[in-house]
């Protein structure tokens, strides 16, 4: 079912829905509406991807979970047949060494085991003064500056690069590059020889500055990598692609859900009410969940192939056909969430979304992101109680071309 298709009048492939779909004109917070009749019922159906492969998509809950921990269930990339998300990511298949992206256990538990270690809760709670301190910096210079401000640009992409940037240990003088080469990387559309070029970039820049710490080690994540280096437990290109891989998910998807977000509660000020008036902790928390439900950061999905038939669904996903784990539409599912399309800040159960993923290759950085929203939307609307679109929704610019949601630029006055 995976293998590339000749589109004939008669073959069935070239009938199918074509994915990624758009959202709807007007709603920006939505799944796409033709996916949801698509896997009505069974939580999985059948799609077309731009090399004409025809991999299952899977939208359920349930069937998200099962999936995801299932060991039949691969994320090797090297397999034929596994649906990757554009050409470019298939041509630089050869070029990526392992990693805990690309590898299944046993060999993804050796490479999560040395990078989960600074992203403990613990650790990361540890964090929350410093991550305090920066946002209220930052929305005192947005507040001194001229109006419209621009969210993104003054809150939501400085915040998680300066982090994630300062975890790894990235000098501050290359956080430019490195949200530059990061956004570049996971652009939808680029070809070949543009994710080739940022790959290499990024590659040769991690390269250089872990074999930097392998000289002169300091207290961060790169420099622990590098002690594995020199130790022969990994590979120096297996360590670059560890840090390419922490710096990308690191700051983008959190810089897109401040963004996102920003909009949604502006455009439901009844919920924007609650995390303006409350200094509970616990509620800002729940808001969070619920906000990393309602909203789709990842709507490219999370892409897999099977290694043995698995039945599910009413369906069977053969052996050497591509998954696409669709978490966004996982989140609407009105078997876990009621009214799931409502945005509901006190929703009981909105910790059980999958936007961080599930099973062993879920999210390692989750912590860090849950603890940065926290403390940007519990900041935000209150020190600047009158924050307001400076444009009407539908003249805002949402990443419809990004493998990553979000919005280009936001501007706000107050």
């Amino acid at each position: 079912m995976s293998n590339p298709v000749t589109e004939t009048a008669g073959d069935p492939a070239a009938a199918m829905p074509e994915w990624p779909m758009p959202r709807a004109e007007g709603c920006p917070f939505d799944p796409p509406p033709a996916l949801r009749p698509l896997s009505a019922g069974k939580g999985l159906a059948t799609i077309r991807i731009w090399d004409g492969s025809t991999p299952w998509i899977v939208t359920g809950h349930a069937e998200q979970r099962t999936l995801l921990n299932d060991p039949r269930v691969s994320v090797d990339e090297k397999l034929p047949g596994f649906p990757h998300w554009h050409e470019g990511m298939a041509a630089g298949v050869d070029h990526r060494p392992r990693s805990v992206f690309n590898s299944d256990a046993p060999e993804h538990t050796h490479y999560r085991r040395i990078m989960t270690s600074p992203f403990t809760f613990k650790r990361v709670e540890a964090l929350r003064p410093v991550i305090q301190r920066i946002t209220d910096d930052l929305i005192d210079k947005m507040l001194a500056g001229p109006q419209p401000a621009d969210i993104v640009e003054a809150l939501a992409l400085p915040l998680p690069t300066y982090m994630i940037s300062e975890i790894l240990g990235v000098p501050q003088e290359d956080h430019a590059f490195i949200h530059r080469s990061a956004s570049e990387g996971i652009r939808r559309n680029a070809t070949p020889e543009q994710a080739m070029g940022v790959f290499r970039a990024l590659n040769d820049y991690l390269l250089g500055l872990i074999e930097k710490k392998t000289a002169e080690p300091a207290d961060d994540v790169l420099s622990d990598i590098a002690v594995r280096v020199k130790a022969g437990d990994i590979t120096l290109a297996e360590a670059a692609m560890m840090g390419i891989g922490l710096l990308s998910a690191g700051h983008e998807t959190s810089a897109n859900m401040i963004g996102l977000a920003t909009v949604a509660l502006l455009e439901n000020p009844d919920q924007l009410a609650i995390l303006r008036d409350t200094e509970d902790p616990k509620v800002v928390a729940g808001a969070v969940e619920e906000l990393l439900r309602y909203l789709g950061i990842i709507h490219g999905g999370q892409r897999r192939i099977a290694k043995e038939d698995i039945e599910i669904g009413g369906e069977v996903i053969r052996a050497g056909e591509g998954i696409i784990i669709e978490l966004f539409s996982a989140n609407r599912d009105e078997n876990v969430f009621p009214e799931p399309d409502v945005l509901d800040l006190h929703r009981d159960n909105a910790r059980h979304h999958n936007a961080f993923g599930f099973g062993i290759h879920q999210c390692i950085g989750q912590q860090l992101a849950r603890v940065e929203l926290q403390v940007v939307y519990g900041t935000l609307f209150r020190r600047v109680p009158t924050l307001r679109l400076a444009k009407p929704v539908d003249e805002i610019e949402f990443k419809h071309d990004r493998l990553a949601y979000g919005v280009y630029a936001l501007p706000v006055n107050w």
